[in-house]
């Protein structure tokens, strides 16, 4: 097992993993696929929702052989490489992740240094020891803060009680988007990425175990192949693992069930490739158990029938904070644009969706849909996807799961970060200050203002894009559940009612001028709307009707001006965030393959 090490790559959101692991496929002399080329997009986001984001939603496998002995790739030391989410949303799989590695990279902006979102996943990795290399990444920048960032990683290390061998972690400098890294902050000195691959043969261990002990395999994740059925990645512990053996499946209630392996598969590359064989140490999926889920155990049933438990340490799965009621779509325009639209075709694509993601739960409510999640994003990229894919449904308004613990109902709270303008600084604080966010810390360095909040989930529902606009574009927030606190019961209330069709048809721009002076619109003409579509936000607290189909009629009677000095505001385009974050209870987003529309859910008061 000397020649493996299981390594993986923990950052905020945007500070360079994909890129980094890319330049380690390159120069690794990885063989790649025919489609990625010397400048072709990054490797690892290959979802399309990955690439327009510019951020990692599904954690993926790769692995490389460092310093081969021959020249078709054999030998030298197999680096499993695990590239890992980074929003909020997505921590449990990251926490998942943790289980399989023996070290970690932790990737640090040189600019902004470590943010809110790398703090819950480097505890993980100090809890579970794991030997943490820090990799300070875009040091090419001009505002570069090299010493900055590092200072304040390791105040974040002595505030989360790293011991001392983790605290003084060893350093390596980079610029991910150029394939260079070095010891020290001086690009002029850099040729490539190899002191990271020296960083990890010097300071991740191989991994533990015995190929001698019976078999023990714990699930990470679960994926779906249409021809070999469920599979499931993860790490053998102990043992060997040979295609075709008979294994048991121990399941999260203890229960044992013999099964067989159709199919073992390791990691080469980016691809999956069939193995005949696989030893303790190493990362591979394997196919034939079609039960199995995350945080099980898969062992040798001949040591499962004596007394010996072979059952590894289940792995918890993270609680959902919010959910949204899926229903089918019930509008007027109802069949029109999806090819997935009936009741059945939604409930088996929410329920297919349960066998990868776990963190998912789906419950039948009525005639439509309970869907909880991790968070506002990790609802909507499912959302996202499901409309990519031609569904035609409809969603309700987000809510905040709540319990109640010891007579006391609780709520999701979490830790906000902000980093803005000193210019913007008093807008950010008075708005958080209305949603009842209490300052933790607040710091200004440069002109940039940094404050740090704890502020309740259900609060924080809507703020984003208001954010974006109060801020001109300029300010950074970010996000992180912390824990269940006590809630005040108080509920923030939209401040600005809808514009809402008063008779269906097709928008006229006579109609959308006169509209347009009662607030903000959401549509241009030449859009089919039906009665009950809201098309703009009020100016005023209260909902009200407007006729934005509305013609002029025509007369005799011209004037040389008439219309000139008429102008018809650009409207602002909602996309699905935008709509999630803007209804009320009140209201449902109509979710298709071309539109995304809000509704009032009573379309007959209107």
């Amino acid at each position: 097992m000397n020649n493996i090490r299981n390594v993986a790559i923990i950052a905020h959101v945007d500070h360079g993993k994909t890129t980094l692991v890319d330049a380690l496929l390159r120069q690794s002399k990885t063989k790649l696929g025919k489609q990625f080329t010397e400048n072709s997009e990054l490797i690892m986001d290959s979802n399309d929702l990955e690439k327009e984001r510019g951020i990692t939603i599904f954690s993926k496998n790769a692995s490389v052989m460092w310093n081969p002995s021959t020249s078709s790739g054999q030998g030298g030391t197999k680096i499993n490489i695990i590239d890992t989410p980074g929003h909020a949303d997505f921590g449990g799989e990251v926490e998942r992740v943790l289980k399989m590695a023996d070290g970690c990279l932790l990737l640090i902006d040189a600019k902004e240094g470590p943010m809110p979102q790398t703090r819950f996943v480097l505890k993980r990795a100090l809890e579970f020891k794991h030997k943490i290399i820090v990799v300070v990444n875009k040091i090419d920048k001009q505002d570069a803060r090299i010493q900055y960032a590092l200072n304040k990683t390791f105040d974040l290390f002595l505030e989360l009680g790293a011991d001392e061998d983790a605290a003084y972690f060893p350093t390596v400098y980079c610029s991910g988007k150029r394939g260079l890294a070095g010891f020290e902050p001086d690009l002029s000195k850099m040729t490539d990425i190899t002191p990271i691959f020296e960083a990890i043969m010097k300071y991740i261990p191989a991994p533990t175990g015995d190929c001698n002990l019976p078999l023990q395999m714990l699930i990470t994740s679960i994926s779906k192949d249409n021809f070999k059925g469920r599979i499931a990645t993860g790490r053998i512990y102990n043992g060997r693992l040979v295609s075709g053996q008979d294994v048991a499946h121990i399941n999260r209630d203890g229960q044992i069930k013999r099964c067989r392996i159709t199919s073992l598969i390791t990691f080469q590359g980016l691809d999956r490739v069939e193995t005949a064989e696989a030893q303790a140490g190493d990362i591979l999926a394997i196919a034939g158990i079609p039960d199995i889920t995350i945080g099980e155990t898969v062992a040798d049933p001949s040591a499962c029938s004596g007394q010996v438990n072979l059952a590894l340490p289940l792995l918890d799965i993270e609680e959902p904070t919010v959910r949204m009621t899926f229903s089918v779509n019930a509008s007027p325009f109802a069949g029109r644009e999806g090819e997935f639209k009936t009741s059945r075709q939604v409930q088996e694509r929410l329920f297919k969706e349960l066998e990868s993601d776990v963190a998912l739960r789906v419950g039948v409510e009525g005639s439509g849909w309970l869907v909880s999640g991790r968070g506002e994003l990790h609802l909507a990229i499912l959302i996202e996807r499901m409309r990519r894919e031609g569904y035609e449904f409809q969603v309700s308004r987000p809510q905040v799961i709540e319990k109640r613990i010891n007579d006391e109902m609780v709520t999701p709270f979490e830790r906000v970060m902000v980093e803005v303008p000193e210019a913007y600084s008093g807008t950010v604080m008075q708005k958080m200050g209305l949603r009842r966010g209490l300052l933790q810390d607040m710091s200004t360095e440069e002109g940039i203002v940094f404050m740090e909040f704890i502020i309740s989930t259900k609060d924080l529902f809507g703020y984003r894009s208001e954010f974006i606009t109060d801020t001109h574009g300029l300010g950074l927030i970010s996000s992180a559940f912390i824990e269940y606190r006590k809630d005040s019961g108080r509920v923030l209330a939209r401040e600005r009612g809808s514009l809402v069709v008063h008779e269906g048809g097709v928008t006229k721009l006579y109609g959308l001028l006169a509209a347009q002076e009662r607030g903000e619109l959401f549509v241009g003409p030449a859009v089919p709307v039906y009665a009950g579509q809201v098309v703009g936000q009020n100016v005023r607290e209260e909902d009200i009707r407007i006729n934005v189909c509305k013609e002029k009629h025509l007369t005799n009677h011209r004037s040389k001006g008439d219309g000139v000095s008429e102008h018809f505001n650009a409207p602002k385009i909602i996309s699905l965030e935008n709509a999630l974050e803007y209804i009320d209870d009140s209201e449902l987003v109509e979710v298709t393959p071309k539109n995304i529309r809000i509704r009032k859910i009573n379309l007959n008061a209107y």
